[in-house]
């Protein structure tokens, strides 16, 4: 038969537990609602760049030169991976998704005989890959952006350029999680360099057709679009990495309050049930004395 103050300790420690579980829970809904505003208003920037990209596309067989990021080195052989995690952990398999995603890819590059670089933001990213074949792969770590602002999208994307220009690297892939809905966050990878053009459909491209007009002229806007457009696909995966964060971890947190809930209950129905086989036992010897006098 349990006894009666270990049970008293349990139930403590784990009402201690359920309280940090819902303070948790209930800062990641805070900072998820403020991430996913963020996100939501990026959002059509970001698409109205990729109609414009779209319509100037169409038009490059006029250019006199077309832009590097859009037709690469002419090479594959160098390849740059960035990853995107979290500082933190307690978000469930956030982290776990987005480092399987791109150890994968980086092992299939291996396969490919590519050299491989990888480029770290965000704490787990890095502590994982230094446990993997590539530890000595890692070119950089940086903290995770927990509100990003453009200004970090910036920063990073400088660096890429700076790295292309220098025929550092090749092509350039960002693994990160992409934000679907509050319970639901998936791996994705994405293509940055050199820019992979949005397919649009026949009907698509119909509508864009005259739907612009340039000053003063295509091919300069372009040239200035494209590396703008890096920086915006950046930030929108900063922002869309911070929502899964959030989104995980207010998932994670409240899936933790429930099992802290269920695990008092049971404690506290094993505290009673114990506590009266104590009462009833007392009692039984207390009858039993009085009998025999």
């Amino acid at each position: 038969m349990a006894n009666l103050k270990t049970l008293r300790v349990r139930r403590g420690i784990i009402q201690s537990t359920r309280k940090i579980t819902a303070a948790m829970k209930f800062i990641a809904a805070s900072k998820l609602r403020k991430a996913q505003t963020r996100l939501d208003s990026a959002k059509p920037y970001a698409v109205q760049m990729n109609e414009m990209l779209q319509d100037l596309a169409t038009k490059t067989k006029t250019f006199t030169m077309v832009p590097r990021l859009l037709l690469g080195t002419g090479s594959q052989q160098k390849n740059l991976l960035i990853l995107m995690t979290s500082d933190r952990g307690l978000c469930g398999s956030f982290n776990t998704q987005a480092n399987r995603r791109a150890l994968k890819l980086a092992q299939e590059l291996k396969r490919q005989k590519k050299d491989i670089t990888v480029i770290c933001i965000g704490r787990k990213g890095y502590e994982f890959f230094k446990t993997t074949e590539f530890k000595d792969n890692i070119l950089a770590s940086w903290h995770a952006y927990d509100t990003p602002t453009f200004l970090n999208a910036k920063k990073i994307t400088k660096y890429l350029l700076e790295k292309f220009n220098n025929h550092d690297i090749d092509v350039c892939t960002l693994v990160y999680n992409h934000f679907e809905s509050v319970i639901s966050q998936f791996p994705a990878e994405q293509q940055l360099i050199p820019f992979l053009l949005p397919k649009a459909s026949p009907k698509k491209e119909a509508s864009l057709s005259g739907s612009y007009s340039y000053e003063p002229s295509e091919e300069k806007i372009f040239n200035k679009l494209l590396p703008k457009n890096l920086e915006v696909q950046v930030f929108k995966a900063l922002l869309e990495n911070a929502a899964s964060e959030h989104g995980a971890r207010m998932t994670c947190m409240e899936g933790a309050t429930r099992n802290a809930d269920d695990m008092i209950n049971h404690i506290t129905l094993q505290y009673n049930r114990t506590r009266q086989a104590y009462i009833t036992n007392e009692l039984t010897e207390i009858i039993s004395g009085a009998e025999a006098l």
